[in-house]
């Protein structure tokens, strides 16, 4: 019996203990599968200390947490610091902070990652989406009002039948639907209240006309489009917590409006913003950015925009490559911003390709300067070997390049036939090259064929050495982590999601 009790106690007291701090889990390694068999719904936030990202996240998370908690939820929010949890991290493939995800039902292999706002009700909407019923039953007028009153947007379906064709549909798209609350309702004195008069689907919203009905045939596919269409406002402003939001969505064409809140006209243009976007609803999403915003400078930079040069318009495309457009005119009408948008639509535009001037010296140095303007000339000269390294001046990882490349092109200033190379990409742009991330090294060889040959071996003098001496067929084999530019990646311009300058991943994210 005491061997018992003894076993019981040792075992009791292996158990690595979960603390917390207001109300979120404080997570390691030592106690994080204990952590799932005791709260088996945990949303986990991996975060470093220094991250301006989590910083900002962190009192929204604990509220989040404290009102699941303060309901008798289940669900709980958990954190890691990420800098400390090295081997967690890895093991959750963490590349950027914060990285969140979603471990359901204790199951820790694969991990659901979180695709919805940071403020607090964004995420508790979103973890009650995913542990309960995709559509709530509303029974009366007072459970509509709380639902309407507690959320940003809501979607309620009045049907008399709950068999019907209409209410199945509208549960298959609640199912498919994260981040808004599906509700259906029978109950006549909510039809009343709503001035609903037969089975219909309203979206009620706290902006803009505040709630919109669907019309139409009562698909899957039309409600999805529906919600998509009218779930944000006309015009959404850039910020730390609409980002998520903005990136997340399903529309991937975003014009943007550069212009400072403290403009005397803002609140003329914002209306003439706000008045063509009505005519694009679901098609392209309309953005303003608060050009005097100190954290939003990058973004300025990021399409060649300096302070003083707005208020500016400018289009961009998220799909399988990012690409930009500008207006002929500087004007923000209605009539311009129409205009601009049905040229994009109908295919009319051409990319806007950044250039700087050609710099004087640009061929003194060892390294050769290039921008848009020189790029093609130099690179695609068919008797030259062109290696070339596309960087950004706030990168990290280029700086700590920068003694390599220019010890590599030292060893070749003389050579006849072999060109170094350097290109700012923020502020130049070509349309042979997408630059997916930073630095990124290529190879053109001579010849007439314009040849285009990845570098991602070992960033060493004797690696691009090898590289070079071999005409680009040896020392550039593929790294073992490279961070492709996605939809996500705008949002992290002010390079905070990025891992520490000393990890494994060699490369800065646009």
């Amino acid at each position: 019996m005491l061997k018992f009790l003894l076993i019981c106690t040792l075992a009791v007291a292996s158990r690595a203990e979960v603390g917390e701090e207001e109300d979120v889990l404080v997570l390691k390694k030592s106690n994080f599968e204990e952590a799932l068999k005791a709260h088996p719904n945990i949303l986990v936030e991996f975060y470093a200390p220094w991250c301006g990202h989590c910083k900002a996240l962190a009192p929204e998370f604990a509220k989040a947490a404290g009102l699941l908690k303060a309901e008798g939820s289940e669900v709980r929010l958990g954190k890691v610091d990420a800098t400390e949890e090295t081997e967690l991290a890895q093991e959750y493939g963490v590349r950027g902070y914060p990285t969140i995800k979603f471990f359901k039902g204790g199951e820790k292999e694969s991990p659901k990652e979180y695709s919805a706002g940071r403020q607090a009700d964004d995420i508790v909407a979103w973890l009650k989406k995913r542990t309960g019923p995709a559509v709530a039953t509303l029974a009366g007028v007072t459970e509509a009002e709380s639902l309407i009153a507690d959320n940003e947007v809501a979607v309620i379906g009045f049907f008399k039948d709950a068999d019907s064709e209409g209410a199945k549909a509208f549960e298959k798209a609640a199912e498919t639907t994260d981040d808004v609350p599906f509700a259906m309702t029978a109950d006549d004195a909510v039809f009343a209240k709503f001035e609903v008069s037969k089975d219909s689907v309203v979206l009620f919203k706290k902006f803009d006309e505040g709630r919109n009905t669907f019309d139409g045939e009562l698909t899957k596919e039309n409600l999805l489009a529906f919600v998509k269409a009218n779930q944000l406002p006309l015009v959404i402003e850039f910020t730390e917590q609409t980002a998520p939001k903005i990136f997340g969505g399903e529309i991937k064409s975003h014009i943007l409006m550069f212009l400072p809140k403290t403009a005397k006209d803002f609140q003329d243009k914002m209306d003439q913003f706000k008045k063509a976007a009505e005519g694009f609803k679901g098609r392209i999403l309309f953005i303003f950015i608060d050009s005097d915003v100190d954290d939003n400078q990058r973004i300025l930079e990021f399409f060649g925009l300096k302070k003083e040069e707005c208020p500016a318009i400018r289009l961009i495309t998220l799909e399988d490559e990012m690409t930009k457009y500008r207006p002929e005119s500087d004007a923000i009408t209605a009539e311009s911003i129409i205009s601009f948008c049905e040229l994009f639509i109908e295919g009319k535009l051409k990319p806007h390709l950044m250039s700087q001037d050609i710099p004087e010296d640009w061929d003194k140095n060892p390294v050769r300067v290039l921008v848009g303007k020189n790029f093609e000339e130099v690179v695609f000269d068919s008797s030259k070997n062109v290696f070339v390294e596309f960087y950004a001046p706030w990168c990290g990882h280029c700086k700590q390049l920068t003694p390599i490349w220019e010890k590599l092109a030292e060893k070749y200033k003389d050579s006849a036939d072999i060109i170094v190379a350097k290109m700012d990409s923020t502020a130049n742009e070509i349309e042979a090259v997408k630059v997916h991330s930073f630095p990124t090294l290529k190879f053109f060889p001579a010849g007439e064929e314009r040849k285009v040959i990845d570098y991602n071996g070992e960033r060493t003098l004797e690696g691009f050495t090898k590289f070079l001496e071999s005409g680009g067929k040896e020392g550039g084999a593929p790294a073992e982590d490279e961070d492709d530019l996605d939809a996500e990646d705008l949002e992290d311009v002010d390079d905070e999601k990025d891992l520490d300058s000393d990890d494994d991943d060699e490369h800065d994210e646009l």
